[in-house]
């Protein structure tokens, strides 16, 4: 969305065609079909001059096989971005050869981004030419603390907030790799420790009932506050008051939420996924008691030291547009 907003600044359209299970009706130039031919017929309709690709976790070859649809009967340029911590490392990813179907497919693009060096290297052993590949790394500069917590928060998060101190928040999905189960037991180890501690989770997803029910039977309730999603002027004003911002995932890329932590001088403990930006308080292992006590240890430390070095990334939406008239302008 953020990206959308800088391409319809400069005059240009631009539509939204959503894959993941979280549907809505069609609006606002904002697409949600449900099946490999729905996608290919709102692709048609709309005739792009660029089609960029986000996909994260894993590359699956349902997704090998829409980049050689793309390739095939699409007359845009094509373009992916690939926003995955675990992949390189993972079985598959370490299978990478250009003999496969996911190189085939990756070679059939006109241009392929990895968040990180280790995802471009995944890509060249797929046999994606150096030409044809980019590193563009999350960035989240151009944040002024001062300025971001001038937003007021939501009713519920300000009271909230207001009656807790340390005030430790999580952003993200709502899913199983995000360890927020994890983020619930160890709150319970956290709470006599710091007695008036509060947790607030931002973000929607799968898990939102499941974890509904469990802080209703949850020992410290009253101090947990599931916020579901949250306007972006407004999460960033939650970062930016937040003491701790934990980052518990046990299947991340680079997130910029923990960027955007850091850019705006809040604390971050995260787990180590081998490619946090400097000044990330690391947790090796996600389990409770060692959750528990890193949140402890982390409370305990200043500011964070990644400010200056978040600082000096270019910004990604500079670099994507770029990129864009780049391939515009080849025959």
């Amino acid at each position: 969305m953020e990206l959308r907003r800088c391409i319809q600044a400069r005059g240009d359209r631009c539509s939204i065609i959503n894959l993941t299970r979280h549907r809505q009706p069609e609006h606002d130039d904002l697409y949600f079909p449900s099946t490999p031919r729905e996608v290919i017929a709102t692709l048609g309709r709309l005739r792009p001059d660029i089609v960029h690709v986000h996909f994260g976790g894993n590359l699956f070859a349902r997704q090998a096989a829409l980049f050689i649809v793309l390739a095939a009967r699409n007359h845009a340029r094509n373009i992916f971005t690939f926003h995955s911590g675990g992949y390189p490392t993972s079985e598959e990813g370490l299978r990478a050869s250009p003999r496969s179907l996911r190189g085939f497919a990756l070679r059939r693009l006109d241009a392929v981004i990895g968040v990180n060096a280790q995802l471009v290297e995944t890509f060249r052993r797929y046999g994606v030419k150096p030409d044809k590949l980019h590193l563009i790394e999350p960035y989240a500069g151009g944040l002024e603390r001062a300025t971001v917590v001038q937003e007021p928060l939501p009713d519920a998060i300000e009271a909230f907030v207001a009656a807790h101190h340390p005030f430790l928040l999580a952003v993200g999905l709502l899913e199983p790799e995000y360890g927020l189960d994890v983020q619930l037991d160890a709150f319970a180890r956290v709470r006599p420790h710091h007695p008036n501690a509060g947790l607030v989770l931002i973000g929607s997803g799968s898990l939102h009932d499941a974890l509904r029910a469990r802080i209703q039977t949850h020992p410290e309730r009253a101090h947990i506050l599931l916020a579901g999603d949250v306007p972006r002027p407004k999460t960033l004003a939650a970062i930016a008051r937040a003491d701790l911002l934990l980052r518990t995932t046990h299947y991340d890329g680079d997130a910029l939420s923990v960027r955007e932590a850091l850019s705006l001088g809040t604390r971050v403990l995260a787990s180590n996924n081998g490619m946090r930006p400097d000044g990330v308080l690391l947790l090796d292992q996600v389990e409770a008691t060692t959750l528990a006590s890193a949140i402890s240890a982390a409370l305990a430390t200043g500011a964070p030291s990644g400010v200056r070095t978040a600082a000096t990334t270019r910004d990604p939406m500079v670099s994507l547009l770029n990129l864009y008239n780049d391939l515009m302008q080849k025959p």
